[in-house]
């Protein structure tokens, strides 16, 4: 008996089985190969403690547990930490508003954060992701989901000794450094973020990871189209935000309307050799953010009154890709819509942002007129119209069996076999921020209603995505099922939950010993 119990125990030991339907208790591939090539210790600190609520017991279960499934991958301690030792990172408690059963509000200070140490590095992991609009316990097991590549992605940054190289372009009207100021300064955590025209050479960009075109303006020269082509052939990658109509913000703010003008940037043949069109209309949807309107006649008493500006939709997140999953959604103004082209073209294409399921298409040119804030709703006929698609694949190239460009270094042209990502994004507000008392604001604030949407946590999860070369993103697919408690019910049955748990281990007690009795009283009796 003792040797099969000691076999058994061996056999526990060498073989692990999760058998949950979600498979919370696994670690995917991309973590175990991170974990396996450490060659020194890690430390995790936990600072999520104290009188916790059961939501955050379970982040914090949730948390351990995963760090001692890393432990069986890679050498890996974990401990309880103070929160004060957290003031030099700057991060602040989280305030916890909870209603007890008496009906009375509790107000509970907690830290949901943990610090990643390795070879005398250490960065911090948010252990709690809030998504606007989601409940707590939603938002707590989204949590939930993130943690395997919050912790991928913190031990991974750590391992780097030269961080990856990203570009913002210039050279065609693209916002300047602080009108992108917000999204560069959250992308410089995981790589060096430089900026640049981009000359004659076609291999200025074969350096950069990650090249992003922020609201360009002016037409691109066959040149400049010429040097992006070579840098897609060779495997790079792109960030389009770009828009397909033109306006003025300072007309529509000065005198009240603006006129709406197809843009062109002479990059459509481009995009559509990659399978993208960008079309040249602009897009309104009933769910959008308010704008104070001055609805009083009197212009010596003004009443500013919220009314729906259908020209800056709030954009629907896809949950299905790594980039977009538990993305709350994303704000930006002037949309144009894209499309998939080139049919079977062996492209991988996924829609990333999209309007409701209440959107119309105006054609340009057209008129935006601040004065007239009712359109009819029965013309908001369309429904999840794509505004930022994902394509990747061996990319063809737009100038194979063509001269190069007048002015380019190179002579010849060859297609590669590179594959390569690109995510085109048909807005250019959406990677704008503005600023405040000399203080940039996070890109994806309203001024009015005083909230943050999702663009910070899309852009940056498309810039990790266009880098990432390891697949820790695929990480951020993991989904947990989340199975709530009838609060109401269970508090109607505590009371009877509560006598069963004293009285009927009592009573079994009772009727075991009864049984044994009976049982050796008939034996013995026997004898």
């Amino acid at each position: 008996m003792r040797v099969a119990l000691v076999i058994l125990l061996s056999i526990w030991g060498l073989f692990r089985f999760d058998l949950t339907d979600d498979k919370r208790y696994s670690l995917n591939d991309a973590s175990k190969e991170l974990v396996r090539s450490l060659d020194a210790p890690v430390e995790v600190t936990i600072y999520l403690d104290g009188e916790l609520n059961p939501g955050f017991k379970r982040l914090k279960r949730a948390t351990e547990e995963l760090v001692d499934e890393l432990g069986v991958y890679g050498s890996f301690s974990r401990q309880n930490g103070d929160p004060k030792t957290l003031e030099p990172f700057g991060l602040t408690p989280t305030i916890v508003h909870e209603r007890t059963q008496d009906g009375r509000t509790a107000q509970t200070a907690v830290y949901p954060y943990a610090t990643v140490c390795y070879k005398s590095r250490t960065t911090v992991v948010s252990l709690l992701h809030n998504t606007r609009g989601q409940s707590g316990e939603q938002n707590l097991n989204q949590s939930m989901e993130n943690l395997e590549y919050a912790f991928a992605e913190a031990i991974h940054s750590l391992t780097v000794t030269e961080p990856l190289r990203i570009a913002f372009l210039e050279g065609h009207g693209e916002l300047p450094e602080e009108a992108v100021y917000d999204i560069s300064r959250s992308l410089s955590r995981y790589f060096q973020v430089d900026r640049g025209v981009l000359g004659d050479d076609p291999a200025v960009l074969d350096n950069y990871k990650v090249v992003i075109i922020a609201d360009p303006q002016t037409r691109f020269s066959e040149k400049d189209k010429y040097i992006i082509d070579h840098y897609i052939r060779r495997g790079g990658s792109v960030l389009w935000c770009i828009n397909g109509v033109r306006f003025s913000h300072d007309a529509l703010t000065k005198e009240g309307f603006t006129p709406v003008l197809p843009l062109d940037l002479n990059i459509s043949d481009l995009l559509f050799r990659y399978g993208v069109r960008v079309n040249s209309s602009l897009l309104q949807d009933v769910q959008c953010l308010p704008v104070p309107v001055n609805v009083s006649s009197d212009p010596m008493q003004p009443n500013f009154q919220p009314l729906p500006w259908y020209y800056a939709p709030l954009l629907l997140t896809s949950q299905q890709s790594p980039i977009t999953r538990n993305v709350g959604q994303v704000s930006c103004t002037f949309v144009s819509h894209v499309d998939a082209v080139g049919g079977e073209d062996g492209l991988e294409k996924e829609v990333l942002l999209a309007t409701s399921n209440a959107s119309r298409i105006t054609a340009t040119p057209a008129e935006v007129d601040l004065g007239d804030m009712n359109p009819d709703p029965a013309t908001f006929k369309y429904a999840y119209i794509p505004v930022a698609m994902r394509v990747e694949g061996v990319f063809p190239s737009l100038f194979s069996h063509r001269l190069p460009p007048e002015g380019i270094k190179e002579t010849s042209v060859q297609d590669s076999a590179v594959s390569a990502k690109q995510i085109i994004v048909a807005s250019g507000s959406v990677i704008r921020n503005e600023w405040q008392h000399n203080e940039a604001l996070p890109v994806g604030y309203d001024r009015y209603s005083g909230m943050t949407f999702g663009n910070r946590d899309f852009l940056t999860n498309a810039v990790l995505y266009l880098a990432d070369d390891e697949g820790l993103m695929s990480l951020r697919q993991r989904e947990i099922t989340l199975r709530l408690i009838n609060t109401k019910r269970a508090y109607a049955v505590k009371p009877v939950i509560q006598v069963l748990s004293v009285v009927l281990p009592i009573l079994l007690l009772a009727l075991t010993g009864v049984i044994v009795t009976v049982i050796r009283r008939r034996k013995y009796a026997r004898m």
